[in-house]
C-alpha cells in the first residue's frame, strides 16, 4: 500500500469549479476511528454546500469533502473494536471523495456481503433519515397517509420504500412523466407531477378531504406553504431540508386550525447514538428481505465528482449519485 492517494480537495476558493484532484498522503486512524478503502463514495446536498462554504461545518480550508461511504476497513485505530477486512458504510465529517478516507468506528454500519457497497453508500444517510424522520419522530403506522415531496431523489425515494413497507398509503410528489413513474414502481399509491398538477388538491381529493397525516418535506420554499392546505388533523410536517433554496415562512394559523405540528429532522451520532444504531438495524434487515431497494445512480468514477455534482445540484437525476471507485478497474 502506497502512503499516498488521490482525493478531490476544496481550496480556499469556494465553489465546484475550484475542485482539483491531487495527490496527498495517506491519513492514519486515530482513537477510535477506521482507515477505510473507499468503494462507493455517495454525494449528498449537504456537500454542495460545505464546498460553497454555507454549512454549518466549515472545514479548514483545503479539505476533501464527501460524508458519505462504504468500503472496507484496512486499518484501525486504537479502541476501534472493528476488525480489519470489515466491510462498511458510514457517515464521515468530511473527506469520503478520496481514495481512502478514515471513519469513526462508533459511525460505522456493518455490510453484509450480500449488499454491494454502491448499494450500502446509500443507507448511512438517506435512508437514516428517512427512517428517523418517519419511524422514530413521526411514529409511522399502517394505514397513515403520507405526502412526500421530491420523491424520486435520495432521501424522498427512501421515504416512499419505508413508508409503503410500513402498510402506509403513500403520495409521490415528482417532475415529470419519468420519475412519476419511477416512485410508482418503488411503491407509491398516488404519483404527483408538480410541473402540472397541484399536489394539495389531489390529496384532498383522494382523502375525503382529511389530508395527509405525515408530509416530508424537503423542499421548502412555496411548496412547505401549499403542504399545509392539505394536512391533516393532527397531522405533521417533517422539515428535512430546502432543496429549492428558499427557508419558508410557516403559517402558525394553519397548524393552530388542524392541531398540527412542524417539526425539525435532524440528527447527529453524538446525541442520537441508541436511535441511528436501532434505525441502521433495521435498514439492513429491510435491505436483506427486499423490503427496500436502494436506488443509485453509480455511472461516475473518482474523476468525475464535479459533473457529478453539477448532476445533483441541477436535479436531473434520480435516487442517490455516488461514485464508483471500482469503476476504472472494472471496464
Amino acid at each position: 500500500m502506497t502512503d499516498q492517494m488521490r482525493a478531490w480537495q476544496s481550496p480556499e476558493e469556494t465553489g465546484t469549479s475550484a475542485l482539483k484532484l491531487v495527490r496527498i498522503p495517506m491519513p492514519a486512524p486515530g482513537p477510535g476511528e477506521l482507515l477505510v478503502r473507499v468503494k462507493a463514495a455517495a454525494l449528498n446536498f449537504s456537500d454542495l454546500l460545505m464546498i460553497d462554504g454555507m454549512y454549518q461545518i466549515r472545514p479548514d480550508r483545503p479539505f476533501t469533502p464527501g460524508q458519505e461511504i462504504a468500503g472496507d476497513v484496512i486499518a484501525v485505530g486504537e479502541g476501534a473494536d472493528i476488525e480489519i477486512g470489515a466491510r462498511v458504510a458510514g457517515k464521515v465529517l468530511w473527506g469520503a471523495f478520496a481514495e481512502y478516507a478514515i471513519m469513526r468506528a462508533d459511525m460505522a454500519i456493518g455490510l453484509p456481503c450480500a449488499i454491494e457497497p454502491v448499494t450500502g453508500v446509500a443507507l448511512p444517510v438517506v435512508y437514516t433519515t428517512a427512517m428517523v424522520a418517519l419511524v422514530e419522530e413521526a411514529g409511522l403506522k399502517a394505514g397513515d397517509t403520507v405526502l412526500i415531496h421530491a420523491a424520486a431523489g435520495g432521501v424522498g425515494l427512501a421515504a416512499v420504500q419505508i413508508a409503503k413497507a410500513m402498510g402506509a398509503t403513500v403520495f409521490a410528489v415528482a417532475g415529470g412523466e419519468e420519475k412519476c413513474a419511477l416512485v410508482k414502481d418503488h411503491g407509491a399509491d398516488v404519483a404527483i407531477d408538480y410541473r402540472i398538477q397541484n399536489f394539495s388538491e389531489i390529496v384532498l381529493e383522494n382523502t375525503n378531504g382529511a389530508g395527509a397525516d405525515i408530509i416530508l418535506d424537503s423542499v421548502g420554499g412555496e411548496t412547505t406553504k401549499k403542504s399545509l392546505r392539505c394536512i391533516a388533523w393532527q397531522g405533521q410536517l417533517l422539515i428535512v431540508g430546502f432543496s429549492s433554496g428558499a427557508i419558508p415562512r410557516i403559517a402558525a394559523n394553519r397548524l393552530l386550525l388542524r392541531r398540527a405540528v412542524a417539526r425539525g429532522i435532524y440528527w447527529d451520532h453524538d446525541r442520537d447514538g441508541e436511535m441511528v444504531a436501532r434505525c441502521t438495524k433495521k435498514l439492513i434487515d429491510m435491505c436483506l428481505d427486499g423490503c427496500i431497494r436502494p436506488v443509485v445512480t453509480a455511472d461516475y468514477g473518482l474523476e468525475d465528482l464535479p459533473a457529478a455534482l453539477d448532476d445533483l445540484r441541477a436535479g436531473c437525476t434520480v435516487g442517490k449519485l455516488a461514485l464508483d471507485m471500482c469503476r476504472r478497474e472494472n471496464q
